[in-house]
């Protein structure tokens, strides 16, 4: 019987590319199925203290993925980055990763719902704020707001 061809993820983050919620969704994908993935940090060239760099989430990104990650750079506007990568039509689905909601330039703009308009399901790995303002990261992916098995 053949191996089906790997499922090709574009995973979209910026300030959280390294969080805990993402590696294990990126994990978590890896394990249940032969993934490719590429990182894709909107926004990347013009952040002068960013606490990660792109070289060192790739690299987390790849212990998580047990294989190499690409990363990609692009600039300021997200829809317009992601727009670009997946009209090359490398990527089989795109895994948005966010700040919790109240902090969270990408929902507010409706990122997740205007990318499920370019023809690929989208799942969204997202922290869990608390009342005090503090965050904490969850693995929970949802795609359409049902959790992903």
């Amino acid at each position: 019987m053949e191996q089906p061809a790997p499922r090709r993820t574009l995973v979209v983050a910026n300030l959280t590319a390294s969080t805990p919620a993402l590696l294990a969704e990126v994990e978590r994908r890896a394990r249940e199925r032969p993934t490719t993935f590429a990182l894709l940090v909107p926004d990347a060239a013009s952040r002068r203290h960013a606490d990660w760099t792109l070289d060192r989430a790739v690299a987390l990104l790849e212990r998580a993925a047990h294989g190499p990650v690409e990363g990609l750079a692009a600039d300021a506007d997200a829809f317009g980055a992601i727009r670009g990568a997946v009209a090359e039509g490398r990527f089989d689905d795109v895994l948005i990763s966010t700040l919790p909601h109240r902090r969270s330039e990408w929902l507010r703009r409706d990122l997740p719902h205007r990318v499920e308009g370019l023809g690929l399901p989208v799942a969204v790995v997202s922290e869990a704020e608390h009342a005090d303002g503090t965050s904490e990261a969850v693995g929970r992916a949802t795609a359409r707001g049902m959790p992903l098995t």
